[in-house]
């Protein structure tokens, strides 16, 4: 019986082990999915975390966006109401009756003007009375720069133009210290408006004029024949109407007409084939002296006058006044009516043009000497005088009074070198450069 009762104990002691087994192994399987369970709910945190920091970085880029939106939308908002009120002041004055749908446009004529709005009305009096009768044909724009709203009123308050305004908040970074900055302006101003009328309102041609100048009687007329002139030679970049030796004691002969190695700028005309080719390369700053450059304007001229058809009466602007008393106040504007459409203006074009200016320098009478003024002034009829160098011609140029300016290269009105001009009577001086002559294919004499 005590060894019934010692196997009795075995089993009961076995039965109690088997379920501590099961229990110990429940509890194993439970820590471990426990644990993998945590592990999960720790990677799942780190993947929150990394999402939730991504999160972060992606709405402190959009509040950037929405910041610029913000900006973006004010000032669109602003040239919304801007546009609004131009096309109510359009509707108001009936734009529909300006300008004729048969009358195809020989060019559009823009003023630029900026905060001087004394200057802009003296400017568009001038244009009205004379273009009047060639409304359709030179369709008026007003470009202002900026949001002076004393220019702003004067130009709408006109019928008879086109009122734009160009709003530019982009900080003008000068390329060096001290540079003004209207200079950057004044250029950025001019690519838009262009922009806008050759790409937007589909015009051919535009006629550049500032808002401190008035027109000769024939302006349009002068225009309307140099179109022609531009459409047929391409060697011409542009028609000006100005002449930078245009002082009264420089000229005589209203009807006579150069070519010029160098821009005029003060009233030109441009065709839309030059502008998509300036257009995508517009400088930043000092465009005129820009066009001015070899590598710009690539062996094209321009057609100049002798009498000037515009008169440039701002004394204060941009330029401070620069050269205003001594090349700017005297120059004569013209009084004349010339009749352009019967005038033959063939001998403009290139191959004619440089026989027909070659012959005027040949039958020329050369002059020698450190007193060339002097002499040139005893002898009747044309007259030429030799310069050496840059220095020479500035030396030679002081003693008459014209202008003594290079740029890259080339003299003010210059052709070939030769700058011409009348001295107190209808005798023509030219001043002859070093390789002029042969430039012309005349013989040294």
């Amino acid at each position: 019986m005590g060894k019934w009762w010692r196997c009795d104990i075995r089993y009961l002691l076995l039965l109690a082990v088997i379920p501590f087994i099961y229990v110990q192994m429940r509890l194993f399987g439970t820590q471990t999915d426990y644990a993998d369970r945590l592990a999960a709910a720790v990677e799942a945190e780190n993947h929150c975390t990394s999402q939730t920091r991504l999160l972060i970085d992606q709405i402190s880029m959009q509040q950037g966006r929405i910041v610029a939106l913000e900006e973006e939308k004010m000032r669109q908002d602003q040239e919304c109401r801007q546009l609004r009120a131009l096309v109510q002041d359009l509707e108001r004055k009936d734009l529909k009756k300006l300008i004729s749908n048969v009358q195809v446009p020989v060019a559009a004529v823009v003023v630029m003007a900026c905060n001087r709005a004394d200057y802009l009305e003296r400017t568009i009096k001038s244009i009205l009375k004379y273009q009047k009768s060639v409304a359709s044909k030179f369709p008026l724009f007003i470009s202002q720069d900026g949001s002076d709203p004393n220019v702003k009123n004067r130009a709408l308050s006109y019928d008879q133009l086109t009122y734009m305004q160009h709003l530019d908040y982009e900080p003008v970074h000068p390329d060096r210290p001290g540079e003004l900055i209207a200079y950057y302006k004044i250029a950025r101003h001019y690519k838009w408006a262009l922009d806008q009328l050759f790409y937007k309102h589909n015009f051919s041609r535009v006629i550049i004029l500032e808002d401190d100048m008035e027109i000769a009687p024939d302006f349009f007329a002068y225009f309307e024949a140099g179109a022609m002139l531009l459409d047929s030679d391409k060697s011409i970049m542009a028609i000006s109407s100005w002449n930078d030796n245009g002082q009264k004691q420089f000229v005589q002969d209203p009807y006579a007409l150069y070519r010029s190695d160098f821009f005029p700028g003060l009233g030109w005309m441009l065709s839309i084939s030059t502008w998509d080719e300036l257009s995508p390369k517009w400088p930043k700053a000092y465009w005129d002296d820009w066009l001015r450059q070899k590598e710009n304007h690539k062996g094209r001229q321009f057609v100049r006058p002798e009498v000037c058809r515009t008169y440039n009466f701002g004394e204060h602007g941009s330029s401070l006044g620069q050269f205003f008393k001594q090349y700017l106040k005297p120059i004569k504007l013209n009084d004349v009516q010339v009749d352009w459409k019967s005038m033959d203006l063939s001998y403009l074009t290139e191959d004619k043009y440089v026989k027909h200016f070659a012959e005027l320098v040949k039958n020329a009478k050369p002059v020698y000497g450190a007193d060339a003024v002097l002499k040139a002034y005893n002898i009747d009829g044309d007259v030429r005088i030799q310069y050496r160098d840059q220095m020479d011609f500035e030396f030679i140029a002081r003693q008459f009074g014209i202008f003594e300016e290079w740029k890259d290269g080339i003299p003010r009105a210059s052709y070939k070198g030769v700058v011409v001009f009348r001295y107190q009577t209808p005798r023509r001086v030219f001043l002859v450069g070093p390789d002029s002559l042969q430039l012309l294919g005349i013989g040294r004499t």
